[in-house]
C-alpha cells in the first residue's frame, strides 16, 4: 500500500488480552530486531507503552529494569545482544531540542531506537521504520488491547 504522500506501507494488526500478551508480543518482535531499527509506539497514557518497551528490551537480552523516560526524555540500556535507545518524546516542545540529545546517533547507529509519543516529531523522523500503535477497548475488556503495526518506509 502507497499512502498519500508516496510512502510505502504494509500494516497488520493483533488483538491481545493481559499485559503478559502484549509484552510476549513486543519480545517477540525485538528477538527478530537489527542494528539501526527504529520502532515508534504510540498510544494513550495508560495503554501499555511501557509493558511495550519492557518486552522489546527483554528480547534485546536487557535485565534490569525499563521505565518510561518521561523526564528524562532517553534512557539507553547497552546490556543487551544490541542497546536500545528508549526515547519518549512527549515533552519535547520543539523538535530541535532532540538535536541536543543527539537523536541522530541513537536512530543512525548500531542499536534499537523506540519512540513513544513519535507523532510529535515526524518531520525529523527516518525514512523508514516500524511503527506500533496501542488502542484499548474497555467493551472488549480492561486488559484488551489491539495492536496495530504499520513498516513505514522501505522498498
Amino acid at each position: 500500500m502507497i499512502d498519500s504522500n508516496g510512502i510505502a506501507q504494509t500494516f497488520y494488526e493483533i488483538e491481545t488480552n493481559s499485559p503478559e500478551e502484549t509484552f510476549a508480543f513486543a519480545k517477540q518482535m525485538a528477538e527478530k530486531a537489527e542494528p539501526g531499527d527504529v520502532i515508534t509506539l504510540d498510544g494513550d497514557l495508560g495503554v501499555g507503552k511501557t509493558v511495550f518497551a519492557q518486552g522489546i528490551a527483554e528480547g534485546l537480552g536487557i535485565t534490569g529494569a525499563v521505565n518510561s523516560p518521561t523526564f528524562t526524555i532517553l534512557q539507553i540500556y547497552e546490556e543487551g545482544r544490541l542497546p536500545l535507545y528508549h526515547f519518549d518524546v512527549y515533552r519535547i516542545a520543539d523538535p530541535e531540542e532532540m538535536d541536543e540529545i543527539g537523536y541522530e546517533d541513537c536512530f543512525y547507529g548500531n542499536g534499537v531506537t523506540l519512540i513513544e509519543w513519535a507523532q510529535l516529531i515526524p518531520e525529523i523522523l527516518p525514512s523508514s521504520y516500524r511503527s506500533v500503535k496501542i488502542e484499548k477497548d474497555l467493551e472488549k475488556g480492561f486488559d484488551y488491547r489491539k495492536i496495530i503495526v504499520k513498516e513505514i518506509g522501505g522498498e
